[in-house]
C-alpha cells in the first residue's frame, strides 16, 4: 500500500509571517517560510480500490489549503487535540457536505469531541440556533491511544504524546508516523516509533518551549527510533529555512507547506 502525505501546514499557532513581525523569517521571500497552522492530509487506495482522503487536524486555514490543493472530497478528519490552531477550520467541512451529499465522520478522543460540543455548539447542538443556519453536518467517534482504528481498510494507531501537561495523541498508519504538538512521548509509545519509513515530528524552534520539542530535543528523539527519513514541522519563525536545512542529518529535512511525501 502506498500513503502519499501532504504537510497542509507547517507552522506554529501564530503562523508565520506573524502579525506585527518584521523579522528576517516574517519578511523572507522564500516561500518556505510562509507556514500556515500545522494540518496535514493522507490519501491512499482502499482494498476495494477507491481513493481515500483523510485530514489530520483542520487549521484555521482549511478553505485556503484544500483550495490550494484542489481537494474536492474527504473520508474523514483525525485530531490530534483540541487547540484553536488545529481545530478553527471545522466550520468549513460543511462545504464538503455539500459537495459530498453526506456526513461527515471525524475522531477525537471523548474529552476533545466534548469540547466540540461546547466551542462549536452551533454545530453540534443545531436545534437550539435562533435561525435555521447552514452547519457542518458531523459524526464523531471516540478513539483511544493505543488502539487501532480502521479508515476504510486502512489501520490507523494512535499514539499518546505530551503537549506539556496536555495528553494528545499523534498517528501511525503503516510505515507513517505523525507527531506535532509534542514535548515528551511515553514511555508505552516508543515501541511503535520503530521501523519507520516516514517520521514527521514537530520541532518548534533553538530554544527550549514547555510544551513543544525543540530542533535539538528532535533530533535525539530521531537518533533514537531511527526512521528511514524524518520531516520537522510546527516550526516558529525564529527558524529560517534556509539557514537550518543544511545543517539537519543527511535523513533529516525541514518540512515546509505543501510538501508531498510518499511511503508505505
Amino acid at each position: 500500500m502506498t500513503l502519499t502525505l501532504t504537510l497542509l501546514g507547517t507552522g506554529t499557532s501564530t503562523g508565520v509571517p506573524m502579525i506585527g513581525c518584521e523579522c528576517a523569517v516574517c519578511t523572507s521571500t522564500d516561500p518556505r517560510d510562509r507556514r500556515d497552522r500545522t494540518a496535514a492530509m493522507v490519501e491512499y487506495t482502499d482494498p476495494a480500490g477507491a481513493p481515500r482522503r483523510v485530514l489530520i487536524d483542520t487549521s484555521p486555514e482549511l478553505r485556503q489549503q484544500m483550495i490550494r490543493h484542489r481537494v474536492m472530497a474527504i473520508d474523514g478528519v483525525v485530531y490530534t487535540h483540541n487547540h484553536a490552531d488545529h481545530i478553527f477550520g471545522l466550520d468549513d467541512l460543511r462545504r464538503f457536505n455539500t459537495v459530498q451529499q453526506q456526513p461527515i465522520d471525524i475522531y477525537a478522543e471523548p474529552r476533545v469531541i466534548e469540547s466540540f460540543r461546547h466551542t462549536f455548539r452551533y454545530i453540534f447542538d443545531p436545534q437550539k440556533n435562533v435561525n435555521d443556519s447552514f452547519v457542518a453536518t458531523l459524526i464523531a467517534h471516540p478513539i483511544e491511544p493505543g488502539r487501532p482504528l480502521n479508515l476504510h481498510g486502512v489501520e490507523w494507531l494512535p499514539l499518546r504524546l505530551l503537549h506539556g501537561k496536555l495528553p494528545v495523541v499523534g498517528f501511525r498508519v503503516g510505515k507513517l508516523a505523525y507527531c506535532t504538538d509534542v514535548s515528551s512521548i511515553p514511555p508505552e509509545t516508543w515501541p511503535h516509533l520503530e521501523g519507520l519509513d516516514l517520521l514527521v515530528l514537530d520541532a518548534l524552534r533553538y530554544r527550549h518551549h514547555p510544551t513543544h520539542l525543540t530542533i535539538d530535543q528532535a533530533l535525539q528523539v530521531i537518533d533514537q527510533v531511527q526512521p528511514k527519513r524524518a520531516y520537522l514541522t510546527h516550526v516558529a519563525h525564529d527558524v529560517k529555512h534556509a539557514d537550518l536545512e543544511p545543517k539537519l542529518p543527511e535523513h533529516v529535512y525541514l518540512a515546509y507547506d505543501g510538501l508531498t511525501l510518499q511511503t508505505s
